[in-house]
């Protein structure tokens, strides 16, 4: 039940099963966590061992067989701070090692929500004003949500302004999107709505497909072009487009 979430945590499969299964059985012999686990009797020992290494297991000595019961699982927030303090310590040199490295121009894909979350930490990183043509709200799907509030933060913090060209339907579907956007915003005629959108931030140009009104499809991949002078181009090419775009339809 909890097992894939103790594994994106950090924890090996086997770990995180036999870590599950003690939080539920309370202390346990190694032939009952193999058993309630259905991990095999060999690699339970491996597996605690290294549990308690991490702090989330610690072994109760006795005459006849040692028993195991889990820590209290707050220590899993504890162990989630130890990482990000580690993390944050180095991320001044891993940013400076990030953009000392030269980059070139290139064109490469981005898949699924994760790749989404990709492409916001782009436009942060990039810290530049954004131009969206044929925008839908897809920054409230569901799947990235979560992440949105940091990334209002912190475009908010590099002062970073948005202009949104929304396909028409957004206005009377998903119109609670609009608050977020800022004031620079037109809707495009009903008769130019279609399934994709093209994105313009710095030198970076991402073109979408499979997304819909607020969110994606299922399955969904985009296309990031990074060139300046394409950039360049599509910016002027929305200007065009803003400019010719009645303020209200």
């Amino acid at each position: 039940m909890y097992s894939e979430i103790f594994q994106q945590l950090g924890l090996a499969m086997n770990e995180a099963k036999i870590y599950e299964t003690l939080l539920k059985e309370g202390e346990s012999s190694v032939g009952n966590i193999s058993v309630k686990s259905k991990v095999h009797r060999r690699n339970v020992y491996d597996s605690l061992h290294r549990l308690i290494e991490k702090g989330l297991v610690f072994e109760i000595l006795q005459s006849n067989e040692n028993r195991f019961k889990a820590v209290d699982p707050r220590k899993l927030m504890e162990l989630i701070q130890e990482k990000e303090e580690s993390l944050s310590r180095i991320m001044p040199d891993l940013e400076k090692l990030y953009k000392g490295t030269p980059h070139k121009e290139e064109v490469y894909v981005y898949r699924g929500h994760e790749g989404w979350k990709n492409y916001m930490r782009d436009m942060i990183r990039i810290g530049e004003d954004a131009y969206f043509i044929g925008a839908k709200g897809a920054w409230l799907d569901y799947r990235v949500r979560g992440f949105f509030p940091q990334f209002i933060k912190e475009t908010k913090k590099k002062k970073m302004k948005f202009y949104h060209l929304f396909d028409n339907e957004v206005k009377r579907q998903f119109a609670h999107i609009l608050p977020f956007v800022g004031k620079n915003y037109k809707f495009l005629p009903k008769e130019y709505s279609t399934p994709g959108a093209i994105d313009i931030f710095g030198d970076h140009v991402n073109i979408l497909s499979g997304i819909k009104i607020g969110g994606f499809v299922e399955e969904f991949a985009f296309t990031v072009i990074v060139n300046q002078q394409v950039a360049d181009a599509f910016r002027i090419w929305f200007k065009f487009m803003w400019d010719f775009c009645p303020s209200k339809i």
